[in-house]
C-alpha cells in the first residue's frame, strides 16, 4: 500500500492514512486502497477496525483540493460516487469502525469520521465542513451523516458557516465520544477495541445494522427487524456457547 498503513493485533486492525506531508488528505489512491483493504476485512477474521492519520496534525484535511480545482461538473460527480462508495463500506461493515481523530478532521475527513461508529478525539482536535468557503456543498455524506448525529439545526451551523469546533464543542454535541490527550489517545482506541474483540461479532454485526437502519425507519417497523434479529441470535453456536459459560459460572 502506498498511502495506507494496515497493522494487526489480534482481532483489532489500525488502518492509518499514511500521507503526513500532505496533512492525511484523501486522494484517489487513498479511496481505492481504502476499498481494497475493507473489501477484505469483510471477509477476514478481525472484529474491530481503527482509522487514524500519521502524525499529531491531522487524521485527514479532507479530500484533494489541488485534484477538485481541475475538474468540472461530470468528474466532481464521479469523484463523489467515489468517496461515497468508501464510507458506505465503512458504514455497512459488519464490524464495529473506530475513528481516533488526530488533529484536523475537515472536510471529507470530517465525513470520514462521520461514517465510523465510534468517535474518539486527541484535545487537539479540530472537525468542521468547510466546503462552503471552496464554492462547494458537502459531498462524502456530509449533509446527511452530520444531521443525524448532532442533528439539523447544529448540523446546518456548521455547513453554513464553514467553522472549525473544538473537540470539547464536538463532544458537547454528541460529535465526539470522548476526548484523550494526543500522546493517549492511540492506546485508549486500542484498549478500547479490544474490549469489543472480546464480544460476539455476529451481535455486534446485527446491532449495528439495527442502529444504523433505525434512523431511516419508523419505531413500529425497527422494532419488529429487532424482534427478528433478536431470534436469528438464538440460531448461533456462539450465542449458546457464551450463554452455557455465563450460567456455568454463576
Amino acid at each position: 500500500m502506498q498511502y495506507l498503513k494496515v497493522e494487526r493485533d489480534e482481532e483489532v486492525v489500525q488502518i492509518t492514512i499514511n500521507r503526513q506531508d500532505k496533512l492525511n488528505a484523501m486522494n484517489l489512491g487513498v479511496m481505492d486502497e481504502f476499498i481494497s483493504i475493507f473489501d477484505n476485512l469483510e471477509k477476514d477474521s478481525s472484529k474491530v477496525i481503527i482509522i487514524t492519520g500519521d502524525g499529531p496534525k491531522a487524521f485527514s484535511a479532507g479530500a484533494d483540493i489541488e485534484y477538485m480545482s481541475n475538474i468540472g461538473p461530470t468528474e466532481a460527480e464521479k469523484y463523489a460516487l467515489r468517496g461515497h462508495e468508501v464510507l458506505n463500506k465503512i458504514e455497512k461493515l459488519e464490524k464495529p469502525v473506530i475513528a481516533a481523530v488526530n488533529g484536523y478532521a475537515l472536510g471529507g475527513g470530517c465525513e470520514l469520521a462521520l461514517a465510523c461508529d465510534i468517535r474518539f478525539a486527541s484535545h487537539n482536535a479540530q472537525l468542521g465542513q468547510p466546503e462552503v468557503t471552496l464554492g462547494i456543498c458537502p459531498g462524502w455524506g456530509g449533509t446527511q451523516r452530520l444531521l443525524r448525529i448532532v442533528g439539523p439545526a447544529r448540523a446546518k451551523d456548521l455547513i453554513f458557516s464553514g467553522r472549525k469546533i473544538t473537540a470539547e464543542e464536538a463532544f458537547s454535541m454528541g460529535l465526539i465520544n470522548r476526548i484523550f490527550s494526543s500522546d493517549s489517545l492511540l492506546s485508549e482506541t486500542r484498549t478500547y477495541a479490544k474490549i469489543l474483540s472480546k464480544n460476539s461479532n455476529f451481535a455486534i454485526g446485527i446491532s449495528k445494522m439495527l442502529v444504523n437502519r433505525g434512523m431511516d425507519t419508523n419505531l413500529d417497523t425497527g422494532l419488529k427487524l429487532e424482534i427478528y434479529s433478536w431470534a436469528v441470535c438464538f440460531s448461533t453456536k456462539d450465542r449458546e456457547e457464551r450463554m452455557r459459560k455465563f450460567v456455568e459460572k454463576k
